[in-house]
C-alpha cells in the first residue's frame, strides 16, 4: 500500500470524527438547526423525553425531535449520547413530512 493510501486512510476517520464533533458542539450551543437527530436512540430515551420535544420521526436508526431553545440540553439530561443538528444544508436534511410537521407544529 502507497504512503498516500496509507495517510489517507488515517486521516478519512479523523476528519469524520472531527465532523461529527462539530456538529455536535453546533447543536449545543445554538438553536440555528430547526431539527435535531439522536443517532440510535436508546430504549429508555423516550420515557425521558421532556414533554415540549415534539417528535418528527423515529426509527432504530434515528430519532428526528423539532428544535427549541435548550432542547440540546434537555435531550443530553434525558440519556442521549450524541445531539446532532438536523435540516440544516449538509446536516441529515428533514424529510419533505417532517419539514411539513415541523411548520404545522
Amino acid at each position: 500500500m502507497s504512503t498516500t493510501i496509507k495517510r489517507l486512510a488515517l486521516l478519512v476517520p479523523v476528519v469524520l470524527v472531527l465532523w461529527i464533533a462539530l456538529m455536535a458542539v453546533v447543536m449545543r450551543l445554538s438553536d440555528v438547526a430547526p431539527g435535531a437527530v439522536i443517532l440510535f436512540p436508546r430504549a429508555g430515551l423516550l420515557e425521558n423525553l421532556p414533554n415540549n420535544a415534539p417528535i418528527l420521526g423515529m426509527n432504530s436508526a434515528a430519532l428526528t425531535l423539532a428544535n427549541r431553545p435548550g432542547l440540546a440540553r434537555d435531550l443530553y439530561a434525558a440519556g442521549a449520547w450524541l445531539v446532532l443538528p438536523a435540516g440544516l444544508t449538509g446536516c441529515l436534511p428533514l424529510t419533505s413530512a417532517q419539514r411539513a410537521a415541523l411548520l404545522r407544529g
